[in-house]
C-alpha cells in the first residue's frame, strides 16, 4: 500500500492548547528571526475544539506570555472570576468555607470562565494565521520510526476500512507526516504517548500515574438564580469520605452555567458508578436550585491526568517529546490544566526551534526538560507535589493536610508523599463492597446514559473496526464479571459497554463502540488491563459545542 508522504520541521499530534501553543510559538520565532519553519498540526476531531472537554476556570498567565495582546485578538476569555464558594456537602446540609480560609489553589480572583473548546477554536485561527497547516479529522495512527530508532513523524489512520478489516469502496489509505521533530498533545492517557512511553521506557524513574474522571453539562439556567463569574466548588455528599471526588459550577456569560463533577479513578468500590455520582449530586438542596426551570444544552466527559509532578514521565526521547496532559502537567490541586499545557508546548517550541536552526534533526531536545526544571511551570507543581497523596488518606485527613501544607506553608512542606498503585490496582472484589443503589433519572435535573451521549454529539461511522480492542475476548465474563460484577458497565460515562444474554443464556459483553466520547477511562481503570484504546477513523467521536 502506498501512502503520501508530508515532510515538515515539526509535526504536532493534537489539537488542545499544549499542541496548538506549541505550532503557534513555532511560528512566533521563526516570524521574530526572519526565518522559515514548516509546521504541521492534526487533530483526530472533525474540527479544533471538536474534541475539547475541560472545566473550565483559567488561568490566564500561559496565554499571556503566548499572546500579550489576547483581549485586543478577540480570544474568547469573556467572564472574569467575581466570586468564589467552597463547601462540603453532607446528604442534606452544607457547610460553605469561610473565604478567608481558602487555600491560594482555591481563590481564583484574575481567573477566567471560559469554554476551553472556544479557546482552542480561537487559538486555531491564530495558528493558521500564523501559517500553521491544520488538517482536523485526521487521527494519528501509528509512530514512525527511522533506522536509528529516533521518530520519524506519524501516519494517519486508514480511512473507508469496514469492520471486518477490508477496504470498502471508500478506501483511502493514510498519509505519512515526516518531521525533524515530532510534538505528542494528545491529552490524557494518549494512544500513541502510551506507546512511546514503553519503547523508551519513559516512565522509569517515574512515579506511578494517578488519574481521575470528569464530567460536565452545560445548562443555560433561570436568568434570576444567574450570577455571571460566580465559581462553586463542593467536597463531600454524594461520595463517601474514602473516595477522592468534588464537584464544578461555573457561571458563564448568556445565563449559561458549566457543571461537573470529578471522581478520582483509584476508588475502591467496582459498584461505583462516576455518572450515576454525578446526576445524584445535582439533586443536593444546596445545587439542585440552581437547574430548576433550566434547559441541558451539552454532555460530555474526559479522563484527567492528575499525578502531578513527581508522575511526570521523562518528557523527550530521540525525534519528539511529550506535552501537555499527554504528559501529566495538570495541577489537580487548583483544577486547572490549561495554562500549564501552554506552557509546557512554549518551552518544547523554543527548544525544537532552536535545535532545527542548528539543523539538527532526530536528536533529544534535552533543552526542553531543562527549561521546565527553571520555569515557574515547575515551581507551580512542585508545591502542589503533595495533594493527590493527601487526598487519598480520605476526605477529612486530606483536607486538614491540604490546608495546612497550601494555606499555613504556602506549598513548602518539608516532605514528599509518594504515589504506590496504579488505578486499576485499587478495585476490590466485588464480594468485598456494599452494591450503591442509584435513584432513576427523572429528565429534568438528572439523566440517563444515552439521552447524555446524544448531547455530546458523538458520530462514528458504524462499519469500522471496533477501536475499544481487547487482549483476550474471555477476560470480560471470566474475569471482570465474575470478581468485579463488570465494572466497565458503570465507570464508563457512555454506556459502550454492557453485558448481556446470548440466545444460550450465556453472558457477553457487548461493545457500542459509537457511543464513545473518547473519555479513555476503560483504558485506565479496566482492572486486567485488557482493554486497549486505539484511535478510530478520524473524525469520529463527540463534536462537543461550547465545552
Amino acid at each position: 500500500m502506498q501512502r503520501d508522504i508530508m515532510e515538515y520541521d515539526v509535526v504536532v499530534v493534537g489539537g488542545g492548547p499544549a499542541g496548538l501553543s506549541a505550532a503557534i510559538r513555532l511560528k512566533q520565532l521563526a516570524a521574530e528571526k526572519g526565518t522559515e519553519i514548516g509546521v504541521c498540526l492534526i487533530e483526530k476531531g472533525s474540527e479544533i475544539g471538536g474534541h475539547i472537554l475541560s472545566g473550565a476556570v483559567m488561568d490566564p498567565r500561559g496565554i499571556n506570555e503566548l499572546f500579550p495582546d489576547w483581549k485586543a485578538l478577540g480570544a474568547p476569555l469573556n467572564t472574569e472570576v467575581s466570586e468564589d464558594r467552597f463547601m462540603y456537602l453532607g446528604e442534606t446540609g452544607s457547610l460553605r468555607v469561610p473565604n478567608m480560609f481558602l487555600p491560594a489553589c482555591f481563590q481564583n480572583h484574575g481567573n477566567y470562565i471560559v469554554s476551553l473548546g472556544n479557546v482552542a477554536r480561537w487559538m486555531g485561527q491564530q495558528a493558521e494565521a500564523l501559517g500553521v497547516e491544520i488538517f482536523p479529522g485526521f487521527a494519528a495512527a501509528e509512530v514512525l520510526y527511522n533506522e536509528d530508532g529516533s521518530v520519524k513523524g506519524v501516519a494517519t489512520g486508514n480511512m473507508g476500512v469496514g469492520r471486518d478489516g477490508e477496504q470498502t469502496g471508500n478506501f483511502q489509505p493514510g498519509v505519512e507526516l515526516h518531521a525533524k521533530y515530532t510534538f505528542f498533545a494528545e491529552g490524557c492517557r494518549g494512544h500513541l504517548g502510551k506507546q512511546l512511553m514503553d519503547k523508551y521506557a519513559l516512565r522509569k524513574d517515574a512515579e506511578s500515574q494517578t488519574y481521575a474522571i470528569g464530567l460536565k453539562e452545560l445548562w443555560e439556567i433561570d436568568p434570576a438564580k444567574h450570577k455571571a463569574g460566580l465559581v462553586v466548588h463542593t467536597a463531600g455528599w454524594p461520595l463517601k469520605s474514602d473516595t477522592y471526588g468534588g464537584s464544578f459550577l461555573y457561571h458563564l456569560e448568556n445565563n449559561q452555567v458549566a457543571v461537573g463533577y470529578v471522581v478520582g479513578l483509584a476508588y475502591y468500590n467496582p459498584w461505583l458508578s462516576p455518572f450515576e455520582e454525578f446526576q445524584r449530586y445535582k439533586t443536593h438542596p444546596a445545587i439542585r436550585p440552581f437547574f430548576e426551570g433550566g434547559k441541558r444544552l451539552a454532555y460530555g466527559a474526559r479522563a484527567i491526568t492528575a499525578g502531578g509532578v513527581l508522575s511526570l514521565p521523562k518528557l523527550t526521547f530521540p525525534g519528539g517529546c511529550l506535552i501537555g496532559d499527554d504528559a501529566g502537567f495538570l495541577n489537580a490541586s487548583r483544577i486547572k490544566g490549561s495554562h500549564t499545557a501552554i506552557k509546557s508546548g512554549m518551552l518544547a517550541a523554543e527548544s525544537a526551534f532552536d535545535a532545527v536552526s542548528a539543523g539538527r534533526k532526530s536528536d533529544e531536545l534535552i533543552s526542553f526538560p531543562e527549561a521546565y526544571r527553571k520555569s515557574w511551570l515547575f515551581d507551580e507543581l512542585w508545591k502542589a507535589r503533595n495533594f493527590k497523596q493527601w487526598m487519598a488518606k480520605g476526605l477529612y485527613t486530606g483536607t486538614v493536610m491540604v490546608g495546612l501544607e497550601q494555606f499555613a506553608l504556602g506549598g513548602k512542606f518539608p516532605w514528599t508523599l509518594h504515589h504506590k498503585h496504579n488505578d486499576h490496582e485499587m478495585l476490590r472484589k466485588a464480594s468485598e463492597c456494599e452494591p450503591i443503589e442509584y435513584p432513576k433519572p427523572d429528565g429534568k435535573i438528572t439523566f440517563d446514559r444515552l439521552s447524555s451521549v446524544f448531547l455530546s454529539s458523538t458520530n462514528h461511522e458504524e462499519n469500522q473496526p471496533i477501536h475499544l480492542t481487547l487482549k483476550d475476548a474471555s477476560v470480560p465474563v471470566n474475569v471482570n464479571l465474575r470478581d468485579y460484577a463488570g465494572p466497565e458497565s458503570r465507570y464508563c460515562p457512555a454506556g459502550v459497554y454492557e453485558f448481556v444474554k446470548s440466545p444460550e443464556g450465556e453472558d457477553r459483553l457487548q461493545i457500542n463502540a459509537q457511543n464513545c466520547v473518547h473519555c479513555k477511562t476503560c483504558d485506565i481503570k479496566d482492572p486486567t488491563q485488557n482493554i486497549v484504546w486505539v484511535v478510530p477513523e478520524g473524525g469520529g467521536g463527540p463534536n462537543y459545542p461550547n465545552m
